[in-house]
């Protein structure tokens, strides 16, 4: 990699960061392109070079901490033996990484995360493809075998994220009767009666 391209990925890296930084501390209407420059110390000219707006930074700022998040996930499955041991690790992965990475767990629980999936759902799982693959073998594996319910994916999908992500946001919003530890303990025993094939 030449000089030049270290200079450039340094900068990104910069503006990301920063743009974390000032979203978890302002929120969406304060992250603006005077905001993320003081904070990175990086130039506006090179925000608008390397991302087209903050727009642009935000969305890229929200990939990166969804594959990250998906990784953590695809990591934790690669441990288990079965399907009921996966639910346990993909719970606790979840909710360890939302503890963990508090401020990009804030971005992709947001209002602006909702409005860019609602708006672009199918673009950004394309984006996460290679990520998202080994969760849908996983699953697919554990339903042929008759371990899961013989449910559609994005029904399992739901069934299986779907009460983890409430949780995460409650968490999220401050409310204080949220124990994120102790629903890693109880939560996946539930799930595991709404997917599995025995029910």
């Amino acid at each position: 990699m030449s000089p030049k391209q270290q200079r450039g990925e340094a900068t990104v890296e910069q503006l990301l960061d920063a743009a974390l930084r000032v979203y978890a501390e302002s929120g969406e209407q304060g992250l603006t392109v005077a905001a993320i420059t003081r904070a990175s110390g990086v130039s506006l000219g090179s925000l608008y070079h390397h991302f087209g707006s903050v727009d642009g930074l935000l969305n890229a700022l929200l990939l990166r901490w969804l594959e990250r998040l998906l990784g953590e996930l695809v990591k934790a499955l690669e441990s288990t033996r079965t399907a009921h041991t996966g639910i346990r690790a993909l719970v606790g992965a979840y909710l360890a990484f939302v503890q963990e990475h508090r401020e990009a767990a804030l971005l992709l629980h947001s209002s602006y995360a909702d409005r860019q999936g609602m708006a672009d759902g199918r673009r950004l799982r394309d984006a996460q493809e290679a990520r998202l693959s080994p969760l849908v073998q996983w699953a697919d594996r554990y339903v042929d075998s008759g371990d899961l319910a013989p449910l559609p994916a994005p029904l399992l999908e739901s069934l299986i994220l779907g009460p983890v992500v409430a949780i995460a946001r409650r968490w999220l919003s401050g409310i204080e009767d949220v124990d994120l530890d102790q629903a890693a303990v109880l939560l996946p025993e539930r799930i595991w009666r709404a997917v599995s094939a025995q029910g």
